[in-house]
Protein backbone atom coordinates (compact mmCIF):
# COMPACT_ATOMS: atom_id res chain seq x y z
CA UNK A 1 0.00 0.00 0.00
CA UNK A 2 1.37 3.42 -1.22
CA UNK A 3 3.25 5.63 1.92
CA UNK A 4 0.26 8.25 0.67
CA UNK A 5 -2.61 6.18 1.47
CA UNK A 6 -1.66 4.39 4.96
CA UNK A 7 -1.39 8.13 5.89
CA UNK A 8 -4.38 8.90 4.70
CA UNK A 9 -5.96 5.97 6.30
CA UNK A 10 -4.68 7.08 9.82
CA UNK A 11 -5.77 10.14 9.45
CA UNK A 12 -9.42 8.97 7.84
CA UNK A 13 -9.27 7.02 11.62
CA UNK A 14 -7.99 9.44 13.68
CA UNK A 15 -11.02 12.04 12.14
CA UNK A 16 -13.43 9.74 13.73
CA UNK A 17 -12.20 9.38 17.24
CA UNK A 18 -11.79 12.88 17.79
CA UNK A 19 -15.32 13.98 17.93
CA UNK A 20 -16.12 12.00 20.63
CA UNK A 21 -12.71 13.06 22.49
CA UNK A 22 -13.00 16.23 22.37
CA UNK A 23 -17.05 16.01 23.86
CA UNK A 24 -15.13 13.79 26.97
CA UNK A 25 -12.70 17.04 27.41
CA UNK A 26 -15.64 19.21 27.11
CA UNK A 27 -17.55 17.11 29.40
CA UNK A 28 -15.49 15.67 31.54
CA UNK A 29 -11.87 16.62 31.62
CA UNK A 30 -12.56 20.66 31.76
CA UNK A 31 -15.36 20.63 34.98
CA UNK A 32 -12.80 18.84 37.01
CA UNK A 33 -10.43 21.40 36.26
CA UNK A 34 -12.91 23.77 37.36
CA UNK A 35 -13.79 22.17 40.43
CA UNK A 36 -9.86 22.20 41.20
CA UNK A 37 -9.52 25.54 40.55
CA UNK A 38 -12.67 26.32 43.39
CA UNK A 39 -11.18 23.73 45.71
CA UNK A 40 -7.54 25.74 46.01
CA UNK A 41 -9.46 29.16 45.76
CA UNK A 42 -8.31 30.31 42.63
CA UNK A 43 -11.74 30.64 41.37
CA UNK A 44 -14.81 31.69 43.45
CA UNK A 45 -18.45 31.60 42.81
CA UNK A 46 -18.68 35.61 43.67
CA UNK A 47 -18.06 37.62 40.61
CA UNK A 48 -14.94 40.19 40.55
CA UNK A 49 -13.75 39.00 44.22
CA UNK A 50 -9.72 38.49 44.52
CA UNK A 51 -8.89 34.63 44.12
CA UNK A 52 -5.40 34.07 45.68
CA UNK A 53 -3.94 30.27 46.12
CA UNK A 54 -5.47 28.87 49.51
CA UNK A 55 -5.42 24.89 50.69
CA UNK A 56 -7.09 26.25 53.80
CA UNK A 57 -10.44 24.91 52.72
CA UNK A 58 -8.67 21.42 52.07
CA UNK A 59 -6.78 21.80 55.52
CA UNK A 60 -9.90 22.21 57.30
CA UNK A 61 -11.68 18.80 55.75
CA UNK A 62 -9.21 16.81 56.00
CA UNK A 63 -7.72 17.95 59.57
CA UNK A 64 -9.74 20.72 61.12
CA UNK A 65 -13.39 21.38 61.02
CA UNK A 66 -14.54 19.21 58.49
CA UNK A 67 -14.66 16.33 60.74
CA UNK A 68 -18.69 16.37 60.40
CA UNK A 69 -17.75 15.87 56.72
CA UNK A 70 -16.04 13.17 57.02
CA UNK A 71 -18.25 11.38 59.41
CA UNK A 72 -20.61 11.96 56.65
CA UNK A 73 -18.35 10.26 53.87
CA UNK A 74 -17.83 7.30 56.06
CA UNK A 75 -21.15 6.65 56.83
CA UNK A 76 -22.16 7.25 53.13
CA UNK A 77 -19.16 4.60 52.16
CA UNK A 78 -21.05 2.71 54.70
CA UNK A 79 -24.33 2.60 53.30
CA UNK A 80 -23.26 2.28 49.61
CA UNK A 81 -21.30 -0.65 50.56
CA UNK A 82 -24.32 -2.35 52.13
CA UNK A 83 -26.40 -1.56 49.26
CA UNK A 84 -23.77 -2.56 46.86
CA UNK A 85 -23.58 -6.32 48.22
CA UNK A 86 -27.25 -6.51 48.97
CA UNK A 87 -28.44 -5.51 45.29
CA UNK A 88 -25.90 -7.90 44.21
CA UNK A 89 -27.12 -11.05 46.48
CA UNK A 90 -30.33 -10.23 45.26
CA UNK A 91 -29.78 -9.55 41.33
CA UNK A 92 -27.80 -12.70 40.98
CA UNK A 93 -30.71 -15.43 41.77
CA UNK A 94 -33.08 -12.97 39.37
CA UNK A 95 -30.45 -13.23 36.51
CA UNK A 96 -30.20 -16.54 36.87
CA UNK A 97 -33.49 -17.00 36.51
CA UNK A 98 -33.84 -15.15 33.68
CA UNK A 99 -31.16 -17.26 31.94
CA UNK A 100 -31.56 -21.20 32.90
CA UNK A 101 -35.66 -20.90 33.96
CA UNK A 102 -37.27 -18.39 31.99
CA UNK A 103 -36.31 -19.65 28.76
CA UNK A 104 -38.17 -18.63 25.91
CA UNK A 105 -39.84 -15.65 27.96
CA UNK A 106 -36.31 -14.58 29.62
CA UNK A 107 -36.10 -11.37 27.09
CA UNK A 108 -39.89 -10.71 27.47
CA UNK A 109 -39.54 -10.96 31.16
CA UNK A 110 -36.25 -9.03 31.13
CA UNK A 111 -37.96 -5.88 29.28
CA UNK A 112 -40.76 -6.32 32.04
CA UNK A 113 -38.11 -5.77 34.46
CA UNK A 114 -36.69 -2.57 33.06
CA UNK A 115 -39.81 -1.26 31.74
CA UNK A 116 -40.47 1.15 35.00
CA UNK A 117 -37.27 2.37 34.91
CA UNK A 118 -38.29 4.03 31.64
CA UNK A 119 -39.77 6.46 33.93
CA UNK A 120 -37.98 9.73 35.87
CA UNK A 121 -36.15 8.81 38.38
CA UNK A 122 -36.88 11.46 40.28
CA UNK A 123 -40.37 10.76 39.95
CA UNK A 124 -40.08 6.97 41.06
CA UNK A 125 -38.25 8.52 43.99
CA UNK A 126 -40.84 10.52 45.37
CA UNK A 127 -43.45 7.38 44.96
CA UNK A 128 -41.30 5.83 47.02
CA UNK A 129 -41.56 8.61 49.69
CA UNK A 130 -45.58 8.70 49.57
CA UNK A 131 -45.58 4.79 49.97
CA UNK A 132 -43.43 4.67 52.83
CA UNK A 133 -44.18 7.95 54.86
CA UNK A 134 -46.56 7.99 58.32
CA UNK A 135 -49.62 8.29 56.15
CA UNK A 136 -48.88 6.64 53.35
CA UNK A 137 -49.37 2.99 51.25
CA UNK A 138 -48.11 0.31 53.62
CA UNK A 139 -49.32 2.54 57.22
CA UNK A 140 -52.76 2.49 55.77
CA UNK A 141 -52.68 -1.11 54.33
CA UNK A 142 -51.77 -2.17 58.54
CA UNK A 143 -54.34 -0.24 59.75
CA UNK A 144 -56.84 -1.50 57.33
CA UNK A 145 -55.84 -5.39 58.36
CA UNK A 146 -56.01 -3.60 62.11
CA UNK A 147 -52.50 -5.13 62.07
CA UNK A 148 -51.51 -1.71 63.96
CA UNK A 149 -53.21 0.73 65.96
CA UNK A 150 -54.86 3.57 63.57
CA UNK A 151 -52.62 6.63 63.84
CA UNK A 152 -49.62 4.72 64.82
CA UNK A 153 -47.21 4.31 62.50
CA UNK A 154 -44.02 2.46 61.50
CA UNK A 155 -41.96 5.61 61.91
CA UNK A 156 -38.54 3.69 60.73
CA UNK A 157 -40.31 3.00 56.94
CA UNK A 158 -39.11 6.57 56.28
CA UNK A 159 -36.44 9.13 57.09
CA UNK A 160 -34.24 6.26 58.44
CA UNK A 161 -31.56 4.09 56.75
CA UNK A 162 -33.68 1.49 55.53
CA UNK A 163 -35.79 3.84 53.62
CA UNK A 164 -32.65 4.97 51.71
CA UNK A 165 -31.14 1.88 51.14
CA UNK A 166 -34.62 0.36 50.48
CA UNK A 167 -34.86 3.06 47.17
CA UNK A 168 -31.52 2.99 45.93
CA UNK A 169 -31.65 -1.52 45.90
CA UNK A 170 -35.10 -0.93 44.14
CA UNK A 171 -33.28 1.67 41.94
CA UNK A 172 -30.40 -0.58 40.77
CA UNK A 173 -31.06 -4.07 41.05
CA UNK A 174 -32.20 -4.63 37.77
CA UNK A 175 -29.12 -2.81 36.04
CA UNK A 176 -27.01 -5.45 38.41
CA UNK A 177 -28.55 -8.20 37.26
CA UNK A 178 -27.60 -7.16 33.42
CA UNK A 179 -24.40 -8.24 33.49
CA UNK A 180 -24.94 -11.11 35.13
CA UNK A 181 -27.18 -12.43 33.15
CA UNK A 182 -25.31 -11.51 30.09
CA UNK A 183 -22.04 -13.54 31.21
CA UNK A 184 -25.14 -16.40 32.43
CA UNK A 185 -26.69 -16.40 28.81
CA UNK A 186 -23.49 -16.77 27.04
CA UNK A 187 -21.19 -18.93 28.70
CA UNK A 188 -20.56 -22.65 27.53
CA UNK A 189 -23.25 -24.47 28.91
CA UNK A 190 -21.10 -27.65 27.82
CA UNK A 191 -19.22 -27.51 30.47
CA UNK A 192 -22.23 -27.70 33.22
CA UNK A 193 -23.39 -30.74 31.29
CA UNK A 194 -19.63 -32.74 31.08
CA UNK A 195 -20.13 -31.71 35.33
CA UNK A 196 -23.61 -33.26 35.36
CA UNK A 197 -22.08 -36.33 33.25
CA UNK A 198 -19.04 -36.59 35.80
CA UNK A 199 -21.85 -36.69 38.34
CA UNK A 200 -21.56 -33.67 40.23
CA UNK A 201 -24.93 -32.62 42.00
CA UNK A 202 -26.59 -29.56 40.92
CA UNK A 203 -25.03 -27.97 44.06
CA UNK A 204 -21.82 -28.87 43.24
CA UNK A 205 -22.13 -28.09 39.34
CA UNK A 206 -23.07 -24.06 40.71
CA UNK A 207 -20.38 -24.14 43.10
CA UNK A 208 -17.40 -24.99 40.68
CA UNK A 209 -18.60 -23.96 37.13
CA UNK A 210 -21.35 -21.79 36.98
CA UNK A 211 -20.47 -19.44 39.99
CA UNK A 212 -16.62 -18.82 39.15
CA UNK A 213 -17.25 -18.33 35.25
CA UNK A 214 -20.31 -15.83 35.87
CA UNK A 215 -17.52 -13.66 38.57
CA UNK A 216 -16.96 -10.92 35.60
CA UNK A 217 -20.47 -10.15 35.30
CA UNK A 218 -21.03 -10.20 39.25
CA UNK A 219 -18.18 -8.17 40.04
CA UNK A 220 -19.48 -5.46 36.90
CA UNK A 221 -22.91 -5.71 38.28
CA UNK A 222 -21.02 -4.25 42.00
CA UNK A 223 -19.02 -1.67 40.35
CA UNK A 224 -22.48 -0.46 38.65
CA UNK A 225 -24.20 -0.26 41.95
CA UNK A 226 -21.17 0.98 43.99
CA UNK A 227 -19.87 4.04 41.55
CA UNK A 228 -23.26 6.05 41.13
CA UNK A 229 -23.99 5.56 44.74
CA UNK A 230 -21.33 6.90 46.13
CA UNK A 231 -22.46 10.59 45.18
CA UNK A 232 -25.88 9.35 45.68
CA UNK A 233 -28.19 12.61 46.29
CA UNK A 234 -31.61 12.34 45.06
CA UNK A 235 -33.04 9.53 47.13
CA UNK A 236 -31.34 10.77 50.56
CA UNK A 237 -32.97 13.51 50.25
CA UNK A 238 -36.40 12.80 49.44
CA UNK A 239 -36.43 9.48 51.66
CA UNK A 240 -33.58 10.10 54.50
CA UNK A 241 -34.36 13.23 56.01
CA UNK A 242 -32.27 15.66 57.51
CA UNK A 243 -30.24 12.71 60.14
CA UNK A 244 -29.40 10.39 56.89
CA UNK A 245 -27.82 12.99 54.33
CA UNK A 246 -25.07 11.25 51.79
CA UNK A 247 -21.94 12.78 51.40
CA UNK A 248 -23.27 13.64 48.02
CA UNK A 249 -25.84 15.96 50.27
CA UNK A 250 -23.38 17.84 51.23
CA UNK A 251 -22.22 18.63 47.94
CA UNK A 252 -25.10 19.90 46.60
CA UNK A 253 -25.99 21.64 49.44
CA UNK A 254 -22.61 23.88 49.04
CA UNK A 255 -23.49 24.37 45.63
CA UNK A 256 -27.09 25.61 45.59
CA UNK A 257 -28.14 26.26 49.58
CA UNK A 258 -24.59 28.14 50.51
CA UNK A 259 -22.47 30.24 48.05
CA UNK A 260 -19.29 28.43 49.14
CA UNK A 261 -19.09 26.49 46.04
CA UNK A 262 -14.88 26.54 47.03
CA UNK A 263 -15.52 24.05 50.41
CA UNK A 264 -18.30 22.48 47.78
CA UNK A 265 -15.75 21.53 45.40
CA UNK A 266 -13.09 20.07 48.06
CA UNK A 267 -15.70 17.56 49.04
CA UNK A 268 -16.69 16.62 45.03
CA UNK A 269 -12.87 16.32 44.28
CA UNK A 270 -12.89 14.16 47.48
CA UNK A 271 -15.18 12.06 45.51
CA UNK A 272 -13.95 11.96 42.69
CA UNK A 273 -10.71 10.52 43.53
CA UNK A 274 -12.53 7.88 45.38
CA UNK A 275 -14.60 7.03 42.81
CA UNK A 276 -11.40 6.76 40.86
CA UNK A 277 -9.40 4.73 43.23
CA UNK A 278 -12.47 1.70 42.76
CA UNK A 279 -12.42 1.66 39.51
CA UNK A 280 -8.63 1.25 39.39
CA UNK A 281 -9.14 -1.66 42.79
CA UNK A 282 -12.08 -3.37 40.95
CA UNK A 283 -11.13 -2.64 36.71
CA UNK A 284 -8.72 -5.45 36.88
CA UNK A 285 -11.71 -7.79 37.19
CA UNK A 286 -13.88 -6.44 34.18
CA UNK A 287 -10.87 -7.65 31.79
CA UNK A 288 -12.65 -10.56 30.95
CA UNK A 289 -14.61 -10.25 27.77
CA UNK A 290 -18.46 -10.88 28.50
CA UNK A 291 -19.94 -11.84 25.69
CA UNK A 292 -16.61 -14.52 25.84
CA UNK A 293 -17.66 -17.95 25.03
CA UNK A 294 -21.39 -17.99 23.53
CA UNK A 295 -23.89 -20.53 24.51
CA UNK A 296 -23.04 -23.70 22.54
CA UNK A 297 -19.87 -22.61 21.51
CA UNK A 298 -16.53 -23.45 22.08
Amino acid sequence: MPRERRRWLRFGRGAFVLPPLLLIVVLVLVPIVFIALYSVGLRTNIPGQPTPFSLADWKDFLFGGGGAFRGRFVYSMEITLFVSVVTTLAAYPLAYFLSFVARRHRYALLLLLLAPFFTSYLLRVIAWQIILNNNGVVNSVLWSLHLRPRGNAVSWLIYSNFSVALVLFYTWVPFVALPIFVVLENMDHRLTEAASDLGASRTATFMKVTLPLSLPGVVAGFVFVLIPTTGEFIAPLFVGGPNNQLFGNSIQAFFSDSPDWNYGSVLALTLIVVVLLLMLVFGRFLSTDLRAGPRGNP
